[in-house]
């Protein structure tokens, strides 16, 4: 980059358990093609209440939420956006002059995959997860008109809570059952992560599949992904909802929105192998 970073140089961040250079390429990427003095840095934090209070004294302009900090930072903010009122999850903090005011951008990026996959919403569905991400997923496919559901969740109290809130149904594992639509909304194939290697769904399902949604960004094509290609099903990558949730996360930081053949060219910047 050929930028310089001076004293006035915008600061903008992220927070998550595991980092990734997905964001960081993306923004810098923008910021440098349209001549934006802003930077943009990874972290992870052990302290989540202190690493928001940095936020807010340090005038970080914009932190991104990741898992799994998106439920447990909404009581260290000053004010919810609709967008993350409405679902109870964050992943998108702005910083003005102190004011930190939460939104989550995950919605219009599953909305938005979901119609140009044009996935029906008479399939039926098994989302694997019951965290603020699996709200934001959950609520897009009810308001696309999805109906026929199961929130695949271990922790009985928050998988019985997520389906009920959008009047779906409930079970610990698939055990046997498969879906036409499998979605995974958890760590599992996450690159760095314990279950880096593993698969969310087992083969029965992904075999019965029509359509396999994996959110998980890094690796760009996690173990479930490669095992649905392989099958020759049609996938929706985690890449895919960071680049679109990140778009508009970089118009609500800076407040210029990239046009399509730029966005374009920054998501495949960031998909490159580190």
């Amino acid at each position: 980059m050929n930028r310089q970073i001076t004293k006035d140089t915008t600061l903008c961040m992220s927070l998550s358990a595991r980092p990734s250079n997905f964001g960081t390429r993306f923004h810098n990427f923008l910021y440098e093609a349209l001549g934006l003095d802003y930077l943009y840095k990874a972290f992870s934090t052990t302290d989540l209440p202190a690493a928001i209070g940095g936020v807010r004294a340090l005038g970080i302009r914009g932190c991104a939420i990741s898992m799994p900090f998106k439920e447990a930072v909404i009581p260290l903010v000053d004010e919810l956006d609709a967008s993350a009122q409405a679902i109870g999850s964050v992943n998108t903090l702005v910083n003005t002059a102190g004011h930190l005011k939460a939104y989550n951008t995950d919605y219009i990026a599953i909305s938005q995959l979901l119609r140009e996959h044009r996935v029906p919403p008479g399939y039926s569905f098994a989302l694997r997860g019951s965290g603020g991400m699996a709200k934001a997923v959950a609520c897009a496919l009810r308001d696309a008109g999805f109906h026929n559901g199961t929130i695949v969740a271990r922790n009985e109290t928050a998988g019985k809570r997520l389906a009920e809130l959008y009047g779906f149904a409930w079970r610990a594992d698939m055990g046997g059952a498969t879906a036409d639509l499998l979605i995974n909304v958890t760590p599992i194939g996450m690159a760095g992560g314990p279950e880096a290697q593993t698969l969310a769904f087992d083969d029965s399902a992904i075999d019965a599949a029509r359509v396999v949604f994996d959110v998980v960004a890094m690796p760009p094509e996690t173990p479930l992904i490669r095992a649905a290609r392989e099958r020759d099903k049609p996938v929706i990558s985690g890449a895919e909802v960071f680049a679109i949730q990140a778009v508009e996360q970089f118009v609500l930081y800076t407040g210029v929105r990239p046009d399509d053949a730029l966005f374009r060219r920054a998501a495949a910047f960031a998909r490159q192998p580190d």
